[in-house]
């Protein structure tokens, strides 16, 4: 069966990939990305819809879930929130968050809450690119609630790993607090692209320096990225066609995920802090637990 799907940080690497193997398989695919040029490129080729997003700007999220909205007429069935990296020196946005954590998390964070009716209407599904780089993360929780901006101790590897933490305690969250919707998180392997060329970091080094030739391939990544999002929660665990949702998955196998995403505590504090750091009262993602479209 067809499905509606959007797929965030497509206009190149493993999200374009994974837009041109859903195409062939015959669902409908919504492509964004910041470059216009890549992005309508990508949208072309796959016979879909582009928009242009900087996830750097919660004001472009917003943008942008309304555009999706009124492109799919409220019913969308997959959303793959693929866009994110390693950037540079400690940063803050216009919105006032560290940059790496918004980029990576806050933002799908926000486009899944505001996609979240629509995707109530159709299969209710939401990919999240994470990373096995989330075993590093630590987030600290204190009294006033868990800090995701990394006041202290900051470095583009630190941040990144702390990012992809918060992206696997987020599908871990989605069965808690958005009622009828089902997320699974993906470590899509080390890949060989143009990931991470924004930092100095050592993540950086690895990824452009003598490991490259270890690393997998976009062709790879892309693929088993798009087996995920055209595959189906469920309690059996099936090769890449049935997956457990709020489950995280290294590459093509049941992936190991680190002590702290286990932790509920986590779960809650992280989701509340995002919330928070996104503009959504935490009231009304509440209210909106088990609302049907």
């Amino acid at each position: 069966m067809s499905r509606t799907i959007l797929i965030t940080g497509a206009s190149d690497g493993i999200g374009a990939v994974a837009a041109r193997r859903l195409a062939e398989r015959g669902h409908r695919l919504l492509v964004t990305g910041r470059d216009r040029t890549r992005t309508e490129a990508v949208a072309a080729a796959v016979g879909g819809t582009g928009f242009v997003a900087d996830l750097a700007r919660l004001d472009d999220v917003r943008g942008l879930a309304a555009d999706v909205l009124a492109a799919t007429d409220g019913h969308l069935d997959v959303l793959v929130s693929n866009a994110g990296g390693i950037l540079g020196p400690r940063r803050l946005t216009v919105d006032g968050n560290e940059a790496t954590m918004q980029v990576n998390h806050l933002a799908p964070f926000l486009l899944t809450h505001l996609l979240a009716d629509a995707l109530r209407a159709g299969a209710g599904i939401v990919v999240q690119t994470a990373s096995a780089a989330h075993h590093w993360g630590r987030i600290p929780v204190t009294a006033t609630g868990a800090d995701l901006m990394l006041r202290r101790g900051y470095s583009p590897s630190r941040a990144y790993a702390n990012a992809k933490l918060a992206n696997v305690l987020f599908a871990r969250g989605v069965a808690a607090h958005l009622d009828d919707l089902h997320a699974v998180a993906l470590h899509p392997g080390v890949v060989a692209t143009s990931f991470g060329s924004g930092s100095t970091s050592l993540l950086r080094l690895v990824y452009r320096g003598f490991a490259r030739r270890l690393l997998t391939t976009d062709e790879h990544a892309g693929e088993t990225l798009a087996m995920l999002a055209g595959g189906t929660p469920g309690a059996e665990w099936a090769p890449m066609t049935t997956w457990t949702s709020g489950g995280y998955y290294d590459q093509r196998r049941v992936g190991r995920a680190s002590r702290a995403a286990h932790d509920p505590a986590l779960v809650d504090a992280v989701w509340r802090a995002s919330a928070a750091a996104t503009g959504i009262p935490i009231e009304d993602m509440e209210a909106n637990r088990g609302k049907t479209a």
